[in-house]
């Protein structure tokens, strides 16, 4: 599982490179961490386990600042320490997350901690800021030990060959990348903040139902490698919102954040939140995904002769526009996790600022091109269609996928209140 995460990373990462358009000394402290994040943790720990990841170095960072000011409520460690430099705990309670959850990105680490410190004037508020920050830093790791993160990826998942269930989809079908299916139990991993059975999903359509085949159909023509149906604006957003969520949302949230002039403590309440959703998201999505075992639009479509339902037909060469370029993500279709991480970050966001507020993005899977919002609400909804228009999705995963994570973004919203001390 190891080597088969690292391939997934090196293959992603040899189409394109982190678009690194948050420079290092724009924002605050807390923004400049985060933008450290999004450099490392996509690299190591890599595809899912980087959520984890993000979301522990925010409720880190959100302690210690608290730790220095009380203004919002505590996530894991209530600590006190007026007087202590704020800038010093930010960069110790990350740094020591960090080199624990991403080892190998040490160096990058070490080297931002060091110039982050340099800034900070010697004496004893910052000392006092370090012991703070690596407290705040040591107790979050601790609470996630045995949250179900180390015995994920397994018991390895197993197609039963039947119309509907989840089958292996090139490149992950065979050697070298598989037959595997990616971390069917991440949905028993602890969530950050929400109770998992208050977001359960109904499941796909029947596959003998008018609505399947209306998805169905739609999604053949649309999604197709060479469809007449997609247009190239289509085309376009299905690039531009290939890339992961956790590094698209934390931009998205980075750049409001310092679009905003917010200060740290709001930085920080907004990054932890924003990363318990995108965490719990992928939690609650996994756990419907293995529950359901609804195959992808790649198997449906190269097998409809199989489903019973006399509106859709085979198509045995059929090929999704995200495939050559990039690849269907080895996991079942239902619901749509990139749906569901960007309409829980979306509600969390706008929770904080409203709905309304332009924004640009820019996306390292399709270098060059800067795409402009209006709101939240428009970035989520585009962020999901992009897996239809893309082929790897059917549009009733998107739908139940953005009601998901609105719902998950609502929940993660109701914590940490604001508590001045």
């Amino acid at each position: 599982m190891k080597k088969l995460l690292l391939l997934v990373v090196l293959a992603f990462a040899n189409n394109f490179t982190f678009a690194g358009d948050l420079s290092p000394g724009s924002g605050n402290a807390v923004t400049r961490w985060n933008a450290v994040a999004m450099q490392v943790l996509p690299v190591d720990p890599g595809l899912v386990l980087d959520l984890r990841a993000f979301a522990i170095v925010h409720a880190a960072i959100h302690d210690a600042v608290n730790g220095v000011k009380r203004r919002y409520q505590p996530y894991t460690a209530d600590l006190y320490s007026p007087g202590a430099s704020v800038d010093a705990a930010i960069a110790a309670a990350s740094r020591d997350v960090l080199v624990v959850l991403s080892p190998s990105q040490k160096t990058p680490v070490e080297f931002a901690y060091a110039a982050a410190l340099l800034g900070v004037p010697d004496g004893p508020a910052k000392t006092a800021g370090i012991a703070l920050g690596q407290e705040a830093a040591a107790q979050n790791l601790a609470r996630r030990l045995g949250d179900g993160s180390d015995t994920a990826a397994g018991p390895a998942y197993v197609p039963t060959g039947k119309p509907g269930d989840y089958d292996f989809t090139p490149p992950f079908d065979g050697h070298p990348f598989g037959p595997v299916a990616l971390f069917p139990g991440w949905g028993r991993v602890t969530p950050f903040g929400i109770q998992l059975a208050e977001h359960k999903l109904n499941g796909p359509d029947a596959l003998n139902s008018d609505a399947y085949a209306r998805d169905f159909n739609v999604l053949k023509s649309l999604g197709r490698l060479d469809s007449r149906t997609r247009s190239r604006a289509k085309t376009d957003i299905a690039l531009f919102w290939f890339e992961f969520s956790p590094a698209s949302w934390n931009r998205a949230a980075n750049t409001i954040l310092i679009q905003q002039d917010a200060d740290v403590w709001k930085s920080a309440r907004v990054l932890a939140l924003v990363n318990f959703a995108l965490a719990d998201g992928y939690i609650a999505g996994f756990d419907a995904k293995y529950n359901f075992r609804f195959w992808r639009p790649f198997t449906a479509i190269r097998e409809a002769d199989s489903d019973g339902n006399p509106q859709t037909t085979t198509d045995a060469s059929w090929q999704p526009l995200l495939a050559p370029t990039f690849f269907i993500p080895p996991v079942p279709d239902y619901p749509s996790t990139h749906t569901v991480l960007g309409a829980a970050a979306a509600e969390v966001l706008i929770s904080n600022f409203g709905d309304h507020v332009n924004f640009d993005l820019t996306s390292t899977s399709l270098p060059g091109m800067v795409r402009h919002y209006r709101s939240f609400t428009s970035a989520a909804w585009e962020n999901g269609l992009s897996r239809v228009y893309g082929g790897i999705h059917f549009m009733h995963a998107v739908d139940d996928g953005f009601k998901q994570g609105k719902g998950i973004g609502r929940s993660i919203s109701q914590l940490l209140p604001r508590v001045d001390r």
